[in-house]
């Protein structure tokens, strides 16, 4: 048994060296492992069989829990949709009670970025878009994440926008979740602003989206503009050091959004709601008396220049006054008696 083992261990340490250093048995072993390969499979076939069923029946309840799971989801989307086509549709008859003109979406116009100011401390861009192109100073400018910054300077072709992150800029917000007001100042690192003078007690924390909130007449409100990263609570201060990150890619965004928005203050648009609603109301009560009463007076004096006219034109717009408006009456009377008591004389002599 020994001497067997023995030559067999030296057969094949004789294979492996003539294998190595020549190439006589490669034949051979080409044979040998299809041989080998049919043995390998029908080896290998129960484990095969057996991950396959496993694998199907696996993959059929990982599908099946999808689908579940997409079809739960599919149903809250849909749900939240109708409430937000819900809150569309009563905003808008908000808007409409109160006689404001404001859209629900505004217009948009896409610029793009095409240079950058070189000085470090500021924190500036230009646009392709200019003053040819309708665009305004102070006008809002943002990506697809969330506001950018505001126009500060206009040229004909082109525009120079101030970033929200700028030492100098400052923007009013508020907290989404449940509408506490601050003012986001830049802090000159375009991934950082900071809320100032806000209450050691108010109710804000790491997580919370600021919008903002359109009080400063600039921005349109409901944008969003930075999440909340850091609150800091010092007992001994009695405001709280607030660091929030910006929403939108100030260093990353290559197409910006102007907003163009309606540019009047809420008095403008209430005062010329308020005029359109007298003009409706006395047109439809008879507003056409008045200008036709107007304009006779002015032409009837005019006329006279025969001594036979005086005594018909001062009758013809005496009984206008009189029967149109009392008030425009009470200031002849002070003037006209005496000329009407001297015209009676000379035309019954």
């Amino acid at each position: 048994m020994g001497v067997r083992l023995l030559v067999l261990v030296v057969l094949s340490v004789a294979l492996m060296v003539v294998d190595a250093r020549f190439t006589l048995l490669k034949p051979v072993r080409s044979q040998m492992s299809l041989v080998l390969m049919q043995s390998y499979w029908i080896t290998d076939l129960p484990q095969r069989l057996w991950q396959g069923v496993a694998s199907q029946f696996g993959s059929r309840t990982e599908l099946v829990a999808e689908n579940e799971k997409l079809q739960t989801e599919n149903l809250l989307l849909q749900g939240r949709l109708q409430k937000l086509a819900a809150l569309t549709e009563q905003n808008v008859r908000l808007r409409e009670l109160l006689n404001s003109s404001a859209l629900v979406n505004e217009k948009v116009e896409v610029a793009e970025l095409i240079g950058m100011d070189p000085n470090p401390f500021t924190h500036r861009i230009i646009i392709n878009k200019g003053e040819r192109d309708g665009v305004v100073l102070g006008q809002p400018v943002l990506d697809a994440r969330g506001l950018m910054g505001q126009v500060v300077e206009l040229m004909p072709y082109t525009s120079r926008v101030l970033l929200l992150t700028d030492t100098t800029h400052s923007i009013p917000v508020q907290v989404n979740r449940n509408g506490l007001r601050a003012i986001a100042s830049g802090t000159g690192n375009p991934e950082r602003l900071e809320l100032r003078h806000v209450a050691d007690t108010a109710d804000i924390k790491e997580g919370d989206l600021l919008v903002s909130s359109g009080l400063g007449q600039r921005f349109p409100a409901g944008y969003p503009v930075a999440t909340v990263k850091e609150v800091i609570h010092d007992s001994g201060q009695p405001f709280a050091i607030v660091r929030a990150v910006p929403t939108a890619a100030l260093n990353r965004s290559r197409y910006l959004l102007l907003v163009f928005s309606d540019g009047r203050t809420p008095e403008e648009r209430a005062n010329e709601a308020a005029q359109a609603q007298e003009a409706d109301r006395q047109g439809g009560d008879g507003a056409p008396a008045v200008p036709a009463t107007v304009p006779k007076p002015a032409t009837a004096p005019a006329k006279p220049g025969a001594p036979a006219a005086p005594a018909a034109a001062p009758a013809t717009p005496a009984r206008p006054a009189a029967h149109a408006v009392k008030p425009a009456a009470a200031k002849p009377p002070a003037s006209k008696p005496p000329a009407a008591t001297r015209a009676t004389p000379r035309t019954e002599e």
